[in-house]
């Protein structure tokens, strides 16, 4: 019999609403009980954790990254993504359909399902469980819809390009075609044409950095014209990478005439905005400290761009009141020659799975942004709910899904210390505080 004593640790439980201190008890990955004190549970061979300046909480879900492998296993492997998350304290984690070949088709699904259960045990828990996303249209050009059914059938979690979906009639046949078959689907609102080739948020800062600015209308837009469809339609759908604070009046506006939507933005959009792009990171505040002399960081070119301080302030009060349900990963590794290249000229995105979690805790958390138990939620509870899948929880008799972090722990993000293949990050070299200690599970 494994058992697990965690003394007087922060209990987080987001679906119980509930933040206090207590003892844990765990027995052969079940919990068994939490009260104030447990100190008659310990037997001779119960493991004792003192939990003291420690946060216990449900594993973390992650509804979008990408997986390098298979096509790109330079950027990263499903092993070194796995021990990413699991180090990040993702114990669930959504990989996205643009690997090569993609996944739009059964064998590919079949195939990565293979390669997945393959995984050498890394740890005794083979964390994190993926879940694989199948893609909604076929090829670059996006004008055929893929056979739907069949990667139902497969085992897809649900569907989404991560990508914009170019032709509206055909989303709206595949909402239609989608809604009997009840699974999520997830939507990017993003229009290529008025986005041009901006690489940050369009405003006075863009045209001082010198960098082609991406008007927020590329996004409103589009969203503009899903929240129609999906009104039209009535299917559900999740709205992906959310990132100005115009998009968030028109999610609020939409909730509220009871449309059928949950919406997520990126961890970094609510860290990061265009100021920081010329400028020192302080690795546990958003705050940008002008260094002209530092080039641009590729790492800080996303896609969507990082928006002006209005866009991520706006962001943030939407996690805060629920208008944004979710904050996704994105992860996206790409190698050292992909990314040191001219900003503009780089591949958009960065990698976040072992960083997010201390950097949200400690600019938002910290600060009294957020309170612990909505972080929490936006980052594990919701996210699994997305997957229509059942959220880990502290019922008694329930499996164990917990993640010990210590909010005070100190470690520098060094090319040795990351579990990702891939360094892009503007994080690289700084010091945190925060770290994931363990994983109970």
């Amino acid at each position: 019999m494994n058992s697990q004593l965690i003394q007087q640790v922060r209990v987080l439980d987001p679906v119980a609403n509930t933040d206090e201190i207590a003892d844990v008890l765990i027995v052969d990955r079940t919990i068994q009980a939490i009260a104030p004190h447990l100190s008659e549970a310990i037997g001779a061979d119960t493991e004792v954790i003192d939990g003291r300046g420690l946060i216990l909480g449900p594993g973390l879900v992650d509804l979008y990254s990408h997986s390098g492998e298979p096509g790109f296993e330079e950027r990263e492997t499903l092993v070194s993504l796995m021990q990413a998350a699991a180090a990040g304290g993702f114990t669930r984690l959504g990989i996205l359909p643009d690997t090569h070949p993609e996944i739009d088709n059964a064998t590919a699904v079949t195939g990565l399902h293979r390669c997945l259960n393959l995984l050498p045990q890394q740890s005794p828990q083979k964390l994190p469980q993926f879940y694989i996303w199948g893609a909604l249209t076929l090829g670059a050009k996006g004008e055929q819809m893929t056979e739907l059914a069949e990667l139902a059938n497969a085992g897809v979690v649900g569907f989404t390009d991560g990508q914009p979906v170019k032709k509206l009639g055909l989303l709206r046949r595949s909402l239609e075609y989608l809604q009997p078959l009840g699974l999520p689907i997830a939507l990017w609102p993003c229009d290529r044409d008025l986005g041009g080739n901006g690489s940050v948020r369009e405003g006075s800062t863009s045209i001082r950095l010198g960098l082609v600015g991406s008007p927020a209308i590329a996004e409103t837009s589009a969203l503009a014209a899903i929240l129609e469809i999906v009104a039209a339609t009535g299917t559900p759908v999740h709205l992906m990478r959310i990132s100005t604070a115009r998009s968030v009046e028109l999610i609020r506006a939409a909730k509220a005439q009871g449309l059928p939507i949950t919406a997520s933005t990126t961890w970094m959009h609510l860290l990061l905005n265009v100021q920081n792009i010329r400028g020192h990171l302080n690795p546990n505040s958003s705050l940008c400290h002008p260094a002209p002399e530092i080039p641009y960081d590729a790492a800080m070119h996303l896609d969507p761009p990082v928006g002006n301080i209005e866009d991520q302030l706006a962001l943030i009060s939407a996690v805060e009141d629920g208008a944004i349900d979710v904050v996704a990963i994105d992860h996206s590794p790409y190698s050292y020659e992909e990314t040191h290249v001219a900003f503009a000229e780089s591949p958009p995105g960065a990698i976040g799975l072992e960083l997010a979690l201390p950097l949200l805790w400690h600019n938002l958390v910290e600060t009294g942004k957020l309170t612990a138990l909505q972080l929490w939620r936006v980052l594990s509870t919701n996210p699994a709910e997305c997957f229509q899948q059942k959220p880990a929880t502290f019922t008694q008799g329930s499996s164990a899904e917990l993640i010990l972090f210590d909010p005070q722990k100190t470690w520098k993000v060094e090319i040795n210390h990351l579990a990702s293949r891939s360094h892009n990050t503007p994080w690289l070299g700084q010091t945190l505080t925060g770290q994931v200690v363990k994983t109970l599970a």
